[in-house]
């Protein structure tokens, strides 16, 4: 088993296919590519503490701390073991299966194809471009999902949840006090959850839609830019119900304490409708139903 130990900034190139990646680290940095090439390349630009530990067996190659294992990585807490750091980026062929754990440290991943899973104590995670099926697993690191077309999955204790431009058929979301931020803009029909105890809850989906919604918050406030929904509750509870277009989709949110608001996507900008010249502008709304900016709600 080819097996290398990294206690100095070092690259390595790995001859043998790689299907399978696995990395591990406390501080610093994970950055992962999905590339078109069939080698996988490795650079650790910075490095203090112990080395890492990289193998390479039966198509899986890992880079890890040996007493950092993947099973019970949540509750990895060893403080003396924190005084480490590790700025790790890898290019590995984009059908790889992708596994990155991070204690305090950031992860990025971009270009994959195949399944994902990042597991997360503090560090913040980013995804961008992912097409396989996603997992994410935090304590309080924050995760935000750029252009993801694959199932995304997402847990967390306190951390937010950032999904722009989603344009997957599955959205499942589970936080105790983070914040979700969803920005759909699918292709076909979606089967979207989002739960919450304490968190605020922001869904934006394409005008005319394509779901059947219900929204649902205990004692926080609702906001909705739909006139074909029903908002009910005058006092304590309350929940917006609905049909939107044939309604194939499901779209489903529930917090306890926290504020819902579904806002509308603007309609497709690659046909515009001709415009008299002679016509009037007409006013801009500026209510809740106003949602120019495309990437963010």
């Amino acid at each position: 088993m080819p097996e290398w130990s990294v206690a100095e900034p070092q690259k390595l190139v790995f001859d043998e296919p790689v299907s399978a990646l696995q990395v591990r680290i406390v501080s610093g940095a994970v950055n992962v590519v999905g590339t078109a090439e069939g080698q996988a390349r490795l650079e650790v630009s910075e490095i203090e503490g112990p080395p890492l530990r990289v193998t390479q067996e039966g198509g899986t190659l890992t880079v890890a701390y040996d007493d950092l294992p993947w099973k019970g990585f949540l509750k990895w807490l060893d403080r003396k073991g924190w005084h480490r750091s590790a700025v790790v980026s890898l290019a590995v062929p984009a059908a790889t299966r992708v596994e990155v754990g991070v204690v305090g440290a950031g992860a990025v991943v971009s270009g994959t194809e195949g399944p994902t899973e990042v597991k997360g104590v503090t560090g913040d995670t980013t995804l961008v471009g992912v097409t396989g099926p996603v997992r994410t697993s935090t304590v309080s690191g924050g995760v935000e999902a750029q252009a993801v077309t694959g199932d995304l999955r997402f847990n967390s204790v306190s951390g937010d949840l950032t999904v722009v431009e989603g344009s997957g058929s599955f959205v499942k979301a589970d936080t105790v006090s983070g914040s979700m931020i969803v920005d759909l803009d699918p292709a076909g029909p979606t089967d979207v959850s989002l739960t919450s105890v304490s968190g605020e809850i922001a869904i934006r989906i394409p005008h005319p839609a394509d779901t059947e919604v219900e929204a649902n918050t205990a004692s926080g406030a609702v906001s909705n830019a739909f006139e074909d929904l029903r908002v009910s509750g005058a006092w304590g509870a309350h929940k917006i119900t609905g049909r939107l277009g044939a309604g194939t989709g499901k779209l489903k949110a529930t917090t306890v304490s926290g504020s819902i608001a579904l806002l509308r996507r603007p309609p497709s900008e690659e046909a515009p409708q001709p415009q008299d010249p002679d016509a009037a502008p007409e006013p801009q709304d500026a209510g809740p139903s106003d949602t120019s900016d495309k990437k963010v709600l």
